[in-house]
């Protein structure tokens, strides 16, 4: 090979390697201003662009499918078609048996309007809730309901597993549909897929029952729609007597991830009736339609079909894509902030951003006493490492942190000042408050929110307290972990 030909290569492999350098670092460039001019929490966006530089190849392609909120073009074209229809509908349809405003008691007073502002939802009058604290209740409660159902059955959930006391719900649904009754059940793609792969859902489908797969995920569709926004809510209406909803899946914790070492799922639900079954109603429709573009009336008012059965007050506060991401975030921080001397916590994933974990810390200083129940194990090693990363800031300026040794402690929920609850399925941490679509029910009652404390206060019985003294011995190696994970909980 002569000089010319050497030299001819060389060229062509430096043009090459120049042109490769280019594409690189016009996408490494491309892509950190596109973090930068999303204006994000600035601990997200530090994250990314932590995360792009450290592996810029991965970081980037996460950047594009995680990093921004993308339902598709057609799902955003339903959403904002049904947000106009849904808005229509509570101002018209929405109207009997709301609370008056001056009527509303003022400890729920900021919270009730933020909400009613921000999602247009009312707080309703009128309802009665009661606690369904044991899963085999739960399930055996639904299934007998099930049974006696006349006109429909509509039934949304994270996960559904088969096995257990789930198995005689579903054919108890499947029978349902067979003499009549409109039963639809829509259940999410990621949570659901063992679900889906089996030949349950196509048993359902032969018996009558609409079966939908929420938010659907696949390869393709990375280039169309961000794949892990996360249909999150667990809601059970049964014809127009009675709803359901709060932490549990449709699953027998006894046949659920029985080998991953942290015990059996512990869970409640909330039986409603009253008229905040309309509104719970109102939520399904909205999401069958986001999945199916199938025009379900949405469900008028007048006194017989959802009449007055009791003195609670209760608004629905959903939240995610179509509702504002930012509702359920503000609520919480609402309800931390306005509590006088007494805030119980629980939840399985605790990531709190820089605002919730300062009001916490706030309330504790103030002299609220603030207790945290977490579960002792976690089936999310990331989320377990990255929620130790907060202790000490939180034991340090007086909030009480204690670990569950019961199980999974699955629970969402909040009681503030022994008078006000928040129950629904929203975890503390910021996937819930910004990504997954989500339910969350305030009910202002102090009945209701007794048995919600009892309830707690239970849990409690079989949780140890951290001490901080203790929790500062613990080895350098956990510590490590701890603050790397700490580094990407705004990612988690």
């Amino acid at each position: 090979m002569d000089f010319f030909s050497l030299e001819h290569e060389w060229f062509e492999s430096a043009a090459y390697v120049a042109l490769s350098a280019t594409i690189y670092f016009s996408l490494l460039l491309g892509t950190s201003l596109r973090v930068i001019i999303k204006r994000k929490p600035i601990g997200v966006s530090l994250a990314w662009l932590f995360l792009i530089y450290a592996v810029p190849l991965l970081g980037i392609i996460g950047y594009f499918i995680f990093g921004e909120l993308h339902l598709g073009k057609k799902r955003h074209k339903r959403s904002e078609t049904m947000a106009g229809s849904f808005k229509q509908w509570l101002d018209d349809e929405v109207q009997e048996n709301r609370l008056p405003e001056n009527v509303i008691s003022p400890s729920v007073a900021s919270m009730q309007r933020f909400i009613q502002s921000y999602t247009g939802v009312p707080m309703m009058l009128g309802n009665d809730h009661h606690l369904l604290d044991s899963t085999d209740q739960i399930l055996m409660e639904l299934t007998d309901k099930i049974k006696g159902a006349k006109t429909r059955c509509y039934l949304m959930f994270y996960i559904c597993n088969e096995g257990g006391l789930v198995d005689p719900l579903l054919d108890a649904l499947m029978a349902a549909a067979q003499r009549g009754v409109e039963c639809k059940l829509l259940l999410d793609s990621v949570g659901s897929n063992a679900f889906f792969k089996g030949k349950k859902p196509k048993q359902l489908r032969e018996a009558g029952i609409e079966v939908v797969e929420a938010l659907p995920v696949g390869a393709f569709r990375l280039l169309f729609q961000r794949q892990d926004l996360r249909m999150h809510r667990k809601l059970v209406c049964i014809d127009d007597d009675v709803a359901y909803t709060g932490s549990m899946n449709l699953v027998d914790p006894a046949y659920f991830k029985t080998d991953q070492g942290v015990g059996q799922w512990v869970d409640i639900m909330v039986r409603c009736k009253g008229p905040i079954i309309q509104q719970m109603q109102g939520l399904f429709i909205w999401d069958w339609y986001l999945e199916t573009q199938q025009n379900i009336p949405l469900p008028s008012a007048d006194k017989n079909r959802f009449p007055i059965v009791g003195e609670q007050y209760a608004q629905l506060i959903p939240s995610g894509p179509g509702f504002g991401i930012a509702s359920i975030h503000q609520v919480l921080l609402t309800a931390i902030y306005e509590a006088k001397y007494s805030l119980v916590l629980t939840t399985p994933y605790f990531v709190p951003d820089d605002s919730l974990l300062a009001a916490l810390q706030v309330a504790a200083m103030r002299g609220v006493d603030v207790k945290v129940i977490l579960p002792a194990k976690n089936d999310s090693v990331m989320v377990k490492y990255a929620s130790r990363a907060f202790f000490e800031e939180l034991l340090t300026s007086g909030v009480k942190i204690y670990k569950f040794h019961g199980g999974l402690l699955h629970t969402k929920s909040i009681v503030v000042d022994e008078e006000i609850a928040l129950v629904g399925t929203v975890n503390l941490d910021r996937r819930s408050f910004w990504l997954n679509f989500e339910m969350t029910m305030l009910i202002d009652n102090s009945e209701f929110a007794g048995e919600l404390l009892t309830t707690q206060m239970h849990y409690l019985l079989a949780s140890q307290q951290l001490v901080l003294s203790e929790w500062n011995k613990r080895s350098y190696f956990k510590k490590l972990l701890e603050s790397s994970a700490y580094l990407f909980s705004p990612l988690l």
